[in-house]
């Protein structure tokens, strides 16, 4: 009698339990979300939480409150997705430098993605181009290769830092190229602008959008974008994958994460509300006026298959190149 009871009671507390987790499964979120962005306002991360957030907000029903955690490269605000109650009341929007470059530049840094985070969705990439100034006496990519050859150590580029976009992916194509070109490092994309259009430096890597009104005006000239293919918005221009680099198919993208011990349940709740707004039409083209591309809706699978090589792929360059993240 006394085995027959306990095999009741330890069937009516997984039923409970059951029911319990079907409940909370149902009813996340019952409070607000906070969506941490590690930059400052008005990047290109920021613009793309700024847009998804009040979708985000409608079909969670519930609040999405973005919060900017800027440094370290992006690695204080990683850090603390990472070390947030792992509810799916903190989500992480991050991107190539903060999620696929930094881990192989800060080998000190105790957050590794693929190992701490669940990728939600890789929501968006933002083309960038290969950009040199306009006085620089080339018109495609093989032109400025060969241009680079004749003065070796003598052109400059700009770059926003060690483990930035514009920066790896000029040690990319220097490193396939083999040339060699003088790394000059500035706060931010304004600066960075500013020092190529003033000629202070040659050459470097831009987001489309940044580009296009300083090429109508003839100050700069886009040479290959860096893109899965060319774009509308620069239909002439060949992808730096026509131009001999395959590996480099994605400008800068974007992605959303929670930290790994979440609940598969919430995981996945928040997988379909965020598939269910980035197959918004609204939502798309909100995007694209921005200069982002939406990438596509995946699997939590190939989520991560996508996180584990872009990590992959850096790392090996990373290596290849040996870049320091004090460089």
């Amino acid at each position: 009698m006394l085995r027959t009871l306990s095999i009741l009671v330890l069937a009516a507390f997984l039923l409970a339990d059951g029911s319990a987790y079907a409940q909370s499964a149902a009813s996340y979120p019952t409070r607000p979300l906070r969506m941490i962005v590690p930059f400052v306002p008005g990047g290109a991360t920021d613009f793309v939480a700024r847009v998804i957030q009040p979708r985000l907000s409608e079909e969670l029903g519930q609040p999405v409150v973005v919060e900017n955690r800027a440094g370290a490269s992006g690695n204080i605000g990683v850090e603390l997705a990472a070390r947030a109650t792992p509810d799916g009341y903190t989500v992480l929007l991050g991107n190539i430098g903060a999620m696929a470059i930094n881990p192989a530049l800060f080998r000190k840094f105790p957050i590794q993605p693929v190992r701490d985070f669940v990728c939600l969705c890789p929501m968006v990439d933002i083309p960038t181009v290969f950009v040199v100034n306009a006085a620089v006496p080339v018109a495609t990519l093989k032109e400025f290769i060969d241009y680079a050859k004749a003065k070796p150590g003598q052109v400059n580029y700009a770059s926003t830092g060690a483990g930035s976009n514009s920066r790896m992916s000029m040690e990319y194509i220097m490193n396939k190229a083999g040339i060699k070109l003088v790394n000059v490092p500035y706060s931010g994309g304004g600066a960075a602008t500013t020092a190529l259009l003033s000629g202070e430096v040659s050459v470097s890597v831009f987001s489309v959008a940044s580009l296009i009104p300083h090429a109508r005006s003839g100050r700069l000239k886009g040479l290959a974008v860096i893109a899965p293919k060319r774009i509308d918005a620069l239909p002439e221009m060949p992808t730096l994958a026509e131009s001999g680099f395959p590996e480099l198919t994605l400008g800068s993208w974007q992605a959303i994460f929670v930290s790994t011990p979440t609940p598969l349940h919430i995981v996945k709740k928040l997988h379909t509300v965020v598939g269910k707004v980035m197959a918004d039409n609204a939502m798309v083209q909100r995007l694209r006026a921005g200069g982002a591309e939406p990438i596509g809706i995946q699997s939590l699978e190939k989520c991560a298959a996508f996180i584990k090589a872009q990590n992959e792929f850096w790392a090996k360059l990373v290596e290849q190149v040996g870049v320091t993240a004090e460089q």
